[in-house]
């Protein structure tokens, strides 16, 4: 799924508010933490996780891989915070169409 400038910020407005629900710990990127992303995914569709790390390109190394295995939309990374959107069978969440 490819978004919009005008999605992606609409989006992220509704991200502002919310809470990582999923935090990377000192193992990194596991399957079971791939697992959490992709249920949490699954029930809210748009989703906040931390990525705890301060080398910049690991960062963006593993957002991507979050974002491929998820098969999810990266709306944004801001520090240490990555914004996560899929849409799920329910589409709870109605994005514009332009």
């Amino acid at each position: 799924m490819i978004l919009s400038t005008k999605q992606k910020q609409y989006l992220k407005g509704l991200a502002h508010s919310l809470k990582p629900v999923v935090q990377l710990g000192n193992n990194g990127l596991t399957e079971g933490v791939m697992a959490e992303i992709d249920l949490a995914l699954e029930h809210h569709e748009l989703i906040k996780v931390k990525v705890p790390t301060d080398d910049k390109e690991q960062k963006r190394l593993i957002c991507d891989a979050i974002s491929r295995e998820a098969k999810a939309v990266n709306v944004q990374l801001i520090g240490h915070t990555l914004v996560l959107y899929r849409q799920s069978d329910e589409k709870k969440i109605r994005i514009p169409k332009t």
